[in-house]
């Protein structure tokens, strides 16, 4: 009847937003991630907790979930839209840089990982097709905890990615794998994966192709409107459309979440949708964790706690283990490979998927597929932990110089990025002897500036509150030397939001580059490509004969031409200053 409300959805909504409530605050109050509370609220009020007691105790049906099958497209959507948001934070071109780490090191990783498990569980007497689908779904590592854990660009977190993209991309295949090595599979199995894989090939280069199309003009129609309910309308569409197009050919629904942030990112609507997202991504992810705490039955994990936890144990240690062995091989750091070893090492989310999978094509039995859940589901209750003593034996095996103290008198000006052009930057700033404090996410770059004598921090600068931490709103100017357009567009628009009168200058690839960092906000954009070519012409023209004055004057116009191009791209009531009153004088 029309008017009638649900009560039973209407109580699963409230016991949700009412944990998510509870959870964030107060985990973060403490300082601990919110994935073990939602996970621990999900051990509460699932099935196998409160939610037992419901018929001896009927009021308890309001603090628990009644129908725990009916948040799983929802959990599975706050998967999807945690990828999207990676997609975002990504680029064409850094993918195609990671390209040897994620073929390279995530194939090693999953091949090693998973047949040595299947190696191990043959020889006590598994059989060897199940032997095989346990090996693959326990090398899995959890995408939805372990990322916004370890970020992406950090030496960490770029490994984390590469091993975890390829994982994605496996998902398909393994278990089609699975399907036709099951006693009831069909003969045309193999024949089913290929028609996939081709058929997936062409919906990823449309998806591709209609994306660089399409996107821009889409969101440049929501821009208009300054309606931020239809950029969140446009937003959900192009994540919801490619999901669904990569899942109707049978490729995974995260293919086509990662492809949409990628198209995304190399818009510049990216920063605004990435924003709009958040909220619905946290929430999402929040029901997906407490799906997985539903999952865990403390009887059955009491009644077998003796081999469920030396399961547990033997499945991170070795996965850890290896993880740590073949990055140290690819020439990491002793700290980067144990972090990220001992990060890696529970299983994951799609290692429920594949053990699913693989009971229902009869490859394993259901008490064995309930075990390994139990044992999965475990391991991700406590990868918060596992970060945590990935970074403390880090700092064991291979420590830091301590940074100098510094002179909070004066505020320093912030730096962010310290390779080449930082550090030039840094000697420059100490020449004048004004104080300044370098910011950077690769550890390794970190560690060689303090050996160097530079004032540097880790830190990410793209993430959290970090800004705050290191005194921005008291810094005179900060620099971006970074050499990552999207990121450094995406920093100046994000910092003249929370400082609008901070000096921001930042490197510039190019002029078109500049002129997308003026319109982010930026107060200088020096582009390095201009100068440098400027510089070269200079030289060589006055090496040849030509004489200096008419040199300099060829070049102040060339800039003046560029100067002219920037401040009509980049839509400015002024004409940008290329270079220092001083140099060009």
């Amino acid at each position: 009847m029309a008017g009638e409300i649900d009560t039973s959805s209407m109580g699963d909504a409230l016991v949700i937003l009412g944990a998510a409530g509870l959870v964030i605050p107060v985990f973060t109050r403490f300082r601990i991630t919110p994935v073990i509370g939602f996970i621990l609220i999900g051990v509460a009020v699932g099935p196998f907790g409160l939610g037992k007691l419901i018929y001896d105790i009927p009021w308890l049906s309001y603090v628990t979930i009644t129908d725990p099958e009916a948040l799983e497209p929802f959990a599975e959507f706050g998967i999807i839209l945690l990828l999207f948001t990676i997609g975002l934070e990504l680029s064409f071109k850094r993918l195609w840089q990671m390209r040897k780490l994620v073929f390279g090191l995530g194939a090693l990783e999953l091949l090693i990982i998973g047949t040595s498990l299947a190696i191990v569980l043959a020889m006590m007497g598994q059989y060897w097709t199940g032997a095989m689908a346990l090996g693959l779904a326990l090398a899995f590592s959890s995408t939805a905890i372990v990322l916004p854990i370890s970020g992406t660009t950090s030496p960490v977190g770029r490994a984390a990615l590469s091993m975890l993209l390829f994982e994605d991309i496996m998902i398909v295949p393994i278990i089609f794998i699975l399907g036709a090595l099951g006693p009831a599979a069909q003969d045309g199995g193999w024949e089913g994966l290929v028609t996939i894989l081709w058929q997936g090939g062409l919906v990823v280069v449309a998806l591709l192709v209609l994306g660089r199309i399409a996107l821009p003009r889409l969101f440049a129609q929501a821009a208009r409107t300054k309606s931020p309910e239809l950029f969140l309308a446009a937003s959900l569409l192009v994540v919801i459309g490619a999901s669904l197009a990569t899942s109707v050919v049978g490729l995974s629904p995260i293919v086509g979440a990662i492809i949409a942030g990628l198209l995304i990112a190399e818009t510049e609507y990216h920063s605004e949708v990435e924003g709009i997202i958040e909220p619905f991504k946290g929430l999402a992810l929040g029901i997906f964790l407490i799906t997985v705490g539903m999952s865990i039955d403390l009887a059955t994990i009491w009644d077998n706690l003796g081999s469920i936890l030396t399961a547990v144990v033997l499945v991170l240690v070795f996965k850890a283990a290896v993880t740590g062995f073949l990055l140290r091989m690819m020439g990491a750091r002793r700290s980067t490979a144990a972090e990220t070893g001992i990060l890696m090492a529970s299983p994951s989310e799609t290692t429920l998927i594949v053990l699913a999978a693989a009971s229902a094509a009869a490859l394993i039995q259901p008490g064995t597929a309930q075990f390994w859940q139990i044992v999965t589901a475990i391991g991700l209750t406590v990868t918060p932990l596992l970060a945590r003593l990935g970074r403390v034996i880090a700092r064991r095996v291979e420590p830091a110089p301590e940074l100098e103290e510094i002179d909070h008198s004066t505020p320093p000006v912030i730096i962010i990025g310290i390779g080449r052009v930082g550090r030039l930057i840094a000697q420059m700033l100490d020449k004048h002897e004004r104080p300044y404090l370098a910011v950077d996410s690769d550890a390794d770059l970190i560690e060689y500036a303090k050996r160097k004598g530079y004032r540097a921090t880790f830190g990410d600068a793209a993430r959290g509150d970090a800004m705050n931490r290191l005194g921005m709103d008291r810094s005179p100017a900060v620099v971006l030397t970074m050499d990552e357009p999207v990121l450094a567009e995406r920093l100046t628009r994000k910092l003249r939001k929370e400082y609008p009168d901070l000096l921001i200058v930042a490197r510039a690839r190019d002029t078109t580059h500049a002129a997308e960092l003026y319109r982010a906000g930026a107060s200088h954009a020096i582009p390095e490509s201009l100068e440098a070519s400027l510089q070269l012409s200079e030289a060589v023209l006055v090496d040849i004969g030509v004489a200096m004055g008419p040199v300099i004057a060829s070049i102040h116009e060339k800039r003046d031409e560029y100067r002219a191009k920037i401040e009509q791209e980049g839509a400015l009531d002024y004409k940008p200053q290329l270079r220092t009153s001083t140099l060009e004088n």
